[in-house]
């Protein structure tokens, strides 16, 4: 009992934690949703934030001991990469740490996973491309082929063939592990737009800045523009003209429950996602999409949230695969 009592004690002065990003905490997306709502996480609950950005995608061993050292009770691994190192060195060093894409992986005390995937907010995505494509054709590029990245892509399809069943919804992988090649999201994202995609949804961390300027420099086959529907972040105030919309998530609730788990001595009891119901997923309204359209998505959206309409997340490639027209993945 006085085990139990010691451990509730120590839980319970939780006075910091860190984060870890591969890429700057600026990119309007996965790092900078992540370092964002670690600070307004820990802001809200009392506690410092370490943040240690830009690591890349090798060994982070060093840096996470370093953040351990430094006074963090808890360690947010933000990239599926860090899924190996992060449980190593928390067993090590005695603290919790939080993986993505590695579900399986949760162990009490120790481990907890936040494969967040916005597939409701991806299935709206997809009945707006359907709604407001001019070519019939839309289009799917991801930099890689992960857990949430899959669920997405598997509920735009099945949300633009909702809209409309004939529509052509071609997809195209970047390459295995292509977060960061914004040369390659360019040259993807052009050879659909070249198949006759006029709507592009994009996954792809960096290399998405590459799929927005092949989106703004480019015509559709019938000489029209071409829009893009970016993922977990808000890219408006670098838009051109082009970001029709995006599938926002937002990381506050989910580190916010993560911290209450470390203090309540619960962590590692579950793992923690993201969904349209509690706004911690959200379509992104910008001033390209028609008012009767937007209505339209919105009543879309409380069918969803009140059950009438039922998103299922698959998160396996194979299921990707069967619901749309592939083009060869560019290495």
């Amino acid at each position: 009992m006085s085990t139990a009592l010691t451990a509730v004690t120590q839980a319970a002065e939780l006075k910091s934690i860190a984060i870890l990003t591969p890429e700057p905490g600026t990119d309007y997306g996965w790092n900078q949703q992540g370092v964002d709502a670690a600070k307004a996480a820990g802001k809200a609950a009392g506690v410092e934030v370490l943040v240690a950005e830009n690591l890349g995608y090798g060994d982070v061993r060093p840096t996470l001991r370093e953040m351990a050292q430094d006074g963090a009770g808890l360690l947010i691994a933000h990239a599926s990469g860090y899924n190996t190192a992060a449980p190593e060195i928390g067993a090590e060093m005695k603290v919790p740490v939080a993986i993505v894409d590695l579900p399986d992986a949760r162990k009490p005390g120790a481990v907890a996973d936040y494969t967040a995937s916005g597939h409701e907010g991806a299935y709206l995505a997809g009945r707006l491309a359907a709604k407001m494509s001019k070519t019939g054709t839309v289009g799917i590029v991801v930099s890689g082929e992960p857990p949430s990245w899959n669920s997405q892509s598997s509920a735009f399809a099945e949300g633009a063939k909702a809209e409309k069943p004939g529509i052509n919804v071609r997809y195209a992988v970047i390459g295995p592990a292509a977060y960061s090649d914004a040369a390659g999201g360019k040259r993807v994202t052009e050879a659909l737009i070249a198949a006759g995609a006029d709507i592009i949804f994009g996954q792809g961390n960096g290399s998405s800045f590459g799929m927005l300027q092949a989106v703004e420099t480019n015509k559709a086959t019938n000489g029209g523009k071409v829009y893009f529907i970016d993922v977990i972040g808000d890219k408006t105030a670098i838009d051109k003209g082009n970001l029709l919309s995006s599938v926002v998530w937002n990381l506050t609730p989910v580190y916010a429950a993560m911290i209450a788990d470390v203090k309540a001595d619960k962590y590692g009891s579950r793992n923690y996602d993201i969904n349209l119901k509690d706004g911690s997923v959200t379509l992104l309204k910008t001033t390209h999409i028609p008012a009767d359209v937007w209505a339209q998505i919105e009543a879309l959206k409380k069918d969803i949230i009140d059950g009438k309409i039922k998103v299922t997340a698959h998160y396996d490639a194979d299921t990707v695969h069967k619901m749309v027209s592939q083009l060869p993945t560019a290495q």
